[in-house]
């Protein structure tokens, strides 16, 4: 009976563990699966890029005239738009909290670590209604993220980690796969 104690310890410590990693992922709808191969669109390539950590690129989606855009704009001041092609009109993106999602490779890792982030700030946004209000970040030169709201700064090269501000949550983060610059991307829950 002795030697069950330690086993179960052992056990519970594990369970714990994994708990708190997935903690670090957003429980909020978001899918997104987009073919670079077909668009071939420059800024979200410049984010996918992990010879080019700390870029970062925030993809959106508008409809105008009846046709769906997917729109990127990343934090060294390029943007664009792909309008859905055929392929693309099979998917419907959610796109997070507040139709945003960012993209790219924290500079911090080695290797280079690809993040996909909500773009709605984690400490303004009411968790416990489904209306929350839009606090959407905003992504400067280098790899931060700030709310209006609250004046949190988030470090997108260190997992969203709160660099000013108050304390409270770091930024929710996505699942994300890719399969180069001008490749498949995926990010979902």
């Amino acid at each position: 009976m002795k030697r069950l104690f330690p086993v179960i310890g052992i056990l519970a410590s594990l369970a714990l563990t994994s708990c708190n990693a997935d903690y670090e992922y957003s429980s909020y709808p978001c899918y997104f699966v987009f073919d670079n191969s077909k668009h071939l669109d420059a800024t979200l390539s410049s984010a996918l890029n992990s010879s080019s950590p700390g870029v970062f690129c925030c993809v959106t989606q508008t409809t105008k005239s009846g046709v769906t855009y997917i729109n990127f704009s990343n934090n060294q001041g390029l943007s664009s738009s792909q309008a859905k092609n055929a392929v693309d009109q099979k998917y419907t993106y959610e796109l997070g909290l507040n139709n945003g999602i960012i993209i790219g490779f924290g500079n911090l890792d080695n290797p280079a670590m690809l993040y996909a982030y909500d773009r709605q700030c984690p400490n303004c946004a009411n968790s416990t209604s489904a209306y929350s209000p839009k606090y959407p970040l905003t992504m400067s030169s280098d790899g931060k993220a700030s709310c209006a709201k609250c004046g949190r700064v988030y470090d997108m090269n260190n997992s969203g980690i709160i660099v000013k501000g108050t304390s409270g949550d770091k930024l929710w983060r996505y699942h994300v796969t890719c399969t180069g610059p001008i490749g498949v991307l995926i990010v979902n829950n």
